[in-house]
């Protein structure tokens, strides 16, 4: 057999046996009593990276040391460890939990502010339900309020807008999303309500235009009763639209549609 394949073999079988007694030493562990070793163990699995195996070391660890002076270490490690594995949800409530168990702690600061950035990555895309982005908000600013002078806050800012910036996104997209099923009265209403939430969105203008034609085409397919009132709710958007964005690509349409809208009106009063 070639001197490197004779290499090859002996790595493998070293390390398979390396592994292997790594394993059977961790199982000795975790099954033991020496509860100092398993704390030693668990804190250098974490260390390393290794969270899934220090866990359910910190997890006996939890019960032992609790109401114990390396109780805050343990719980401090719990915590870090459910981060570690991505389970946010559990991270966010174990960071918390340990700023109400341990008040006094000089990690109280940093459990909070985990807690809150758990809670931000748990917050889902755009499109899906907003109830965990409103949350993160919620949290975030309410650890802005508690630690004023963090060196987070602007951290806690930025992330903030990226939270602020989905919502935003989300109620311009369900706005658009009534206009494309030729709902148009629940498209004005609902693009009136992204205006009114985000006054500053990036999409204001394509927002105001779409409230336009929305108004135009909801007059258009009314019955005769409800023209005259939509007909003029045109008019009035589109004036509003020609204020904010003279200059605007969407001007020539728009102005069509005022400009329909006025002779409709013509004719309708003096029916």
């Amino acid at each position: 057999m070639p001197t490197m394949q004779r290499i090859a073999i002996y790595i493998l079988v070293l390390g398979a046996v390396l592994t292997f007694s790594s394993c059977s030493d961790y199982n000795k562990i975790l099954k033991g009593n020496d509860y100092e070793l398993k704390y030693k163990t668990a804190v250098e699995l974490y260390n390393e990276g290794d969270c899934y195996r220090a866990l359910p070391l910190f997890d006996e660890l939890m019960t032992y040391y609790r109401m114990t002076e390396k109780g805050e270490d343990v719980y401090y490690y719990y915590a870090n460890t459910h981060y570690c594995l991505k389970d946010y949800y559990l991270a966010s409530y174990y960071f918390k939990r340990f700023t109400k168990h341990f008040p006094y702690s000089p990690r109280k600061e940093e459990c909070a502010f985990m807690s809150a950035l758990c809670t931000k990555k748990n917050s889902p895309a755009y499109n899906l339900d907003p109830t965990d982005t409103r949350k993160a908000i919620d949290e975030l600013q309410l650890f802005m309020d508690q630690y004023p002078e963090s060196d987070k806050i602007d951290t806690c800012n930025a992330m903030i807008d990226e939270l602020r910036a989905k919502l935003e996104r989300k109620s311009y997209e369900q706005a658009k999303l009534y206009y494309k099923m030729e709902k148009y009265k629940s498209a004005v209403i609902s693009f009136e309500v992204t205006l009114e939430k985000y006054p500053d969105t990036e999409y204001r203008e394509e927002v105001m235009y779409l409230m336009v034609k929305s108004n135009y085409l909801l007059a258009e397919n009314s019955i005769e009763t409800k023209k005259l009132e939509r007909y003029q709710e045109t008019i009035k958007s589109y004036r509003i639209f020609a204020d904010y964005f003279p200059d605007s690509g969407y001007l020539k349409n728009a102005k069509h549609y005022h400009d329909v809208s006025l002779k409709e009106i013509e004719k309708l009063n003096n029916q």
